[in-house]
């Protein structure tokens, strides 16, 4: 059974966020790393953690190939993050979780979506 590929890169960017966190939260469940982690990381895991998602962007976009649509996950975060530095995303998520102090608790990787991704998409059109 074939996997979409907007549902195989939100897994690997899943599992990636895991696999990141994975020795800062621990817990009985799967840890997702939350804007209450974001905030207790320095800069430095701030921008490991968002190379990690560029890059996983970047192997699904190369596993894809000629096959990508538009509409696959991959695709759209690369164009909806179009214009954006490490730098530029890191106060971005900074500047929201501390604006907005109720969604701590939400993912990372939401936030960035609905955030940065989502509204860039309709931007860079």
């Amino acid at each position: 059974m074939a996997i979409k590929p907007q549902w195989r890169t939100l897994l690997s960017l899943t599992f990636l966020s895991l696999a990141m966190m994975s020795n800062v939260a621990r817990a009985e469940s799967i840890p997702i790393v939350t804007g209450q982690q974001w905030m207790q990381s320095t800069d430095e895991q701030k921008k490991a953690y968002l190379v990690g998602i560029s890059n996983v962007i970047d192997i699904e976009r190369a596993y894809a190939g000629n096959t990508a649509s538009s509409n696959d996950i991959a695709q759209r975060f690369g164009k909806g993050m179009q214009g954006q530095t490490l730098d530029s995303v890191r106060q971005g998520l900074d500047g929201y979780y501390a604006a907005n102090p109720t969604m701590i608790q939400h993912p990372v990787i939401e936030t960035l979506w609905f955030q940065m991704v989502v509204p860039g998409l309709k931007k860079n059109q």
